[in-house]
């Protein structure tokens, strides 16, 4: 490992709070180092917002840091441990193949985890070689930064490093080095490996922590536990919602894949609905649709409970009570769901206030594209700019008469109708990132070393909503044969 003896200044404003939990949370480590680092893809606005000298980063001596070959001054490297449900089953897990840098404390005084994800072995690879391929890199790069640009909370990517080391699955593929951004990686999983290993006061503050660095404002309530779990609660009714909004399919809901923060994380086999189809599972370990489209708002309802029972000690001292009240808080998570999901589709749909047979035309709808195979984005889209003859529904009798009454309720609304299609413009975009567009993508870059159509992807994603000519390539979908045996893998 190279010291960070004369390594430029690139702006790195480390702490290292979560270093200074008790260390049962985490294990100092070292990233192993690239043989041949090369930057490959590079966020510049989002290291600019982060206080990081971007030009610098761009060179030789970014290519270092962001692949592991050297330790920005400042930070004190660990990988995390965390436990998790996975599919179903309980076991303790950590960071098998990434290491946080640390926290970097922006201009603006927010704090994020830089992580780096394929750096190597770690106390916690179990048996892993805790490398990654280049392929499962890149599409978290393009999918997590397309999340953002749709307005759902995620994690981000700053960079993607080669680093001439090749890692073997199925063959032998080129490693790489993600750079991971997020406001924290607290997970259900950590409270559930602090609340099965742990004392209740290295549990107490775990919990405090997190509430100092997501939630300081309920800090000094009445019963600091039993809000925090309400806080996560109300964050993850909202993001779930707006997965299944934008036709997101998580693949893999662990209890270590959700965050206390709300935000999206870990990007493996992930996809976005082509046609509308609610059992829809792209994820080959999925063998049983567990976390197929339309179960993920029922499995993040299953994973608060998994989080709240790591609460109960903290809640109340009388478990029954504590029980009894975390039960009361989990049982609202349905109607915050509903809620979200609710005004989003109205959204969607350009409709204002509340009318009895809203939920019907928000049903019908969903119900003529399960029927007729038809593209999700695009349907939205269509009704976007009133063009139901270029709907995927076009020349189906029964859209002819939803279309109607759709109409009939737009304008029966006293807002314009520019406001209903500004709010339509705003709530549906006009570009996903299309799955057999990331395949195109990743296949360029891992067998040709051709990295221009991910950047063009990239390019064309960071504003789904400006309905811009450049995004029109990137709005048809595959070929039917081809979205029907598409599969997504882990990228372990």
């Amino acid at each position: 490992m190279k010291n960070t003896t004369n390594i430029p200044a690139v702006g790195w404003n480390f702490d290292n709070s979560y270093a200074r939990l008790p260390e049962k949370f985490f294990t100092k480590t070292t990233p192993e180092p690239a043989r041949t680092p090369e930057l490959i893809l590079f966020n510049e606005e989002l290291a600019e917002s982060l206080g990081l000298d971007a030009k610098t980063l761009q060179s030789e001596t970014g290519a270092n840091i962001l692949s592991g070959s050297q330790i920005p001054v400042g930070a004190e490297p660990i990988a995390q441990a965390y436990a998790g449900h996975q599919f179903g089953g309980f076991t303790m897990l950590g960071d098998g193949r990434a290491v946080l840098l640390g926290e970097q404390l922006t201009p603006d005084g927010q704090r994020f985890d830089i992580q780096l994800k394929g750096s190597g072995k770690t106390l916690y690879s179990r048996g892993g070689d805790g490398r990654a391929a280049l392929g499962p890199m890149i599409r978290e790069y393009i999918i997590s930064e397309a999340m953002h640009g749709l307005g759902i909370p995620t994690s981000r990517s700053l960079a993607v490093a080669t680093t001439g080391i090749p890692v073997v699955r199925e063959t032998f593929l080129p490693g790489a080095v993600l750079t991971r951004i997020a406001s924290s990686h607290l997970r259900f999983g950590t409270f559930q490996f602090a609340a099965q290993w742990g004392t209740y006061d290295e549990l107490k503050a775990l919990a405090d922590y997190a509430i100092d660095r997501h939630y300081p404002e309920i800090r000094n309530h009445e019963n600091p536990y039993l809000e925090l779990l309400k806080n996560v609660i109300s964050r993850q009714a909202q993001l779930v919602s707006k997965w299944q909004l934008a036709g997101f399919i998580h693949g893999v809901m662990n209890t270590d894949n959700m965050t206390i923060s709300g935000e999206t994380i870990d990007y493996g086999p992930c996809a976005f609905l082509d046609t509308y189809e609610p059992g829809r599972v792209f994820s080959s370990i999925d063998q049983y649709g567990r976390y197929a489209y339309s179960n993920q708002p029922k499995i993040t309802g299953w994973n608060l409970a998994r989080f709240a029972e790591t609460l109960i000690p903290l809640i109340d001292k009388d478990q029954d009570q504590a029980i009894e009240l975390a039960q009361d808080a989990l049982g609202d998570f349905g109607n915050q769901f509903q809620s979200h999901w609710t005004g989003g589709m109205k959204a969607k749909l350009g409709l204002f206030g509340n009318q009895d047979g809203d939920h019907d035309l928000i049903d019908g709808l969903l119900k003529l594209m399960h029927d007729h195979k038809a593209d999700y984005t695009n349907t939205f889209r269509a009704l976007t700019f009133g063009k139901p003859e270029e709907s995927p529904l076009a020349g189906k009798p029964e859209f002819d008469g939803w279309y109607a009454a759709w109409k009939s309720r737009q304008d029966g609304q006293p807002e314009s109708a520019d406001a209903a299609h500004q709010l339509m413009r705003n709530s549906n975009p006009a570009v996903i990132p299309r799955n057999h567009r990331v395949e195109e993508a990743i296949e360029a870059a891992v067998d040709d070393q051709d990295f221009s159509l991910t950047r063009k992807l990239v390019d064309a994603l960071k504003n789904p909503y400006a309905h811009s000519d450049s995004q029109l390539e990137f709005m048809d979908p595959p070929p039917e044969d081809q979205e029907r045996t598409f599969k997504t893998f882990c990228g372990t």
